[in-house]
This record gives structure tokens, sequence and C-alpha cells, in this order.
């Protein structure tokens, strides 16, 4: 699709008025349930997209880099030594960029906070866990979750490390949690198992 196609489809989709649904974030086509996500590389955002926009964004040239479609991959994976990335809480999810840094985010009633993880730390886990090497960077993400006796260890969509960090928020109450975001946590990982 040429750049003044691409300009002429976004111009249709502003004119036309909006459904009340869930709509593609792209050209504002109404999306189903189960519908894919795209990083916005610029502001990091994620951007719902309908089949025919996912099937565009499949390619990277299609954007020059601008949008980034998300992996729908999900793995368990034994081995990683995450006691030497340094987690300091028992739910975080790590996710390498496209310079090599790699940033671990921790689910809280505020959002996900970040934390750089050191370079020697990301290499002995790689080292320990090969499938590490093929995560894609800013889309794909290693979950880790050590709480309430669980040894939960995934290769997630960045799509679904978010909607974690929305169910902690979502039930989080006072200081530790309260009553009700555990078992959130724990619904959202054996529906993982599930799927």
């Amino acid at each position: 699709m040429t750049a003044g196609a691409f300009a002429r489809v976004v111009r249709q989709a502003a004119v036309r008025p909006r459904p009340a649904g869930p709509c593609c974030g792209l050209c504002a086509e109404p999306v189903p349930d189960g519908h894919r996500h795209a990083l916005d590389t610029g502001d990091g955002g994620l951007l719902c997209v309908c089949r025919a926009c996912s099937l565009l964004f499949s390619r990277p040239a299609a954007s020059r880099g601008h949008y980034q479609l998300i992996p729908q991959r999900r793995a368990r994976l034994p081995g990683v030594p995450l006691r030497a990335l340094g987690v300091p809480v028992g739910l975080a999810f790590f996710v390498p960029g496209s310079d090599g840094r790699v940033l671990a985010h921790y689910p809280s009633p505020a959002g996900a906070t970040q934390w750089e993880v050191p370079p020697e730390a990301w290499q002995q886990a790689r080292r320990a866990c090969p499938a590490l090497e093929g995560l894609v960077p800013q889309v794909e993400a290693l979950l880790a979750c050590t709480v309430r006796g669980r040894a939960d260890v995934w290769l997630l969509p960045l799509d679904d490390c978010y909607r974690l960090t929305a169910v902690v928020r979502q039930h989080w109450r006072g200081l530790s949690g309260g009553d009700r975001v555990w078992p959130a946590i724990e619904k959202f990982l054996d529906e993982l198992r599930e799927g």
C-alpha cells in the first residue's frame, strides 16, 4: 500500500460514524472479540487491529517500523533463573527492547512500574533458557509469577502482560492487595494453562 493510499484510508475512516463497540485503531473498522493488537512504537501504546490491518502489519515493512503486530505465541518456559534476574517481587514481566536493553515491569495498583535489568543478568537467563533468544523485541515478554507458592514462567505476547496489569489494577485493595487480587491473578494464569 502506498503512502497516498494509506492516507486515503485514514481520511475515509475519520469521516465515517464510529460504531458503538471496539474499533481498529488504524482504520476504525469494528473488531470482534479476540482481535489482534499492534504496538505503536512511537508512544508504546497498544492499538486494536482488524483482520485486514493485522494481515497488512504482519509484514514489518508495511509500517516502516512504526506499528508492530503483537505475536500470539504463548509457551511455558522451564529453567529460567529468576533469582539471577533480581526480581524483588513475585510478579513481573520482562520486555527486551529493540536496543538490547531489557525492562522489568511490575504490575501494581498504579499500573506497571519499570526497572532496567542488568545486561549480565539477562545474558545468564538466556544461557539457561535458550528459548529467550527468540523473544521478539518490544512485543513479547517473559512473565514470572512466584507468589503464593507458584512457579509460573511464560513467554507471552505483550498484550497479555498489559491485560494482567489491568487485572491487578482492577482487583487491588489496600496496601497488600486485599483478598481479591491474588485469586484474580491465579485465574489469569490458570486460563493461560488451559488456552
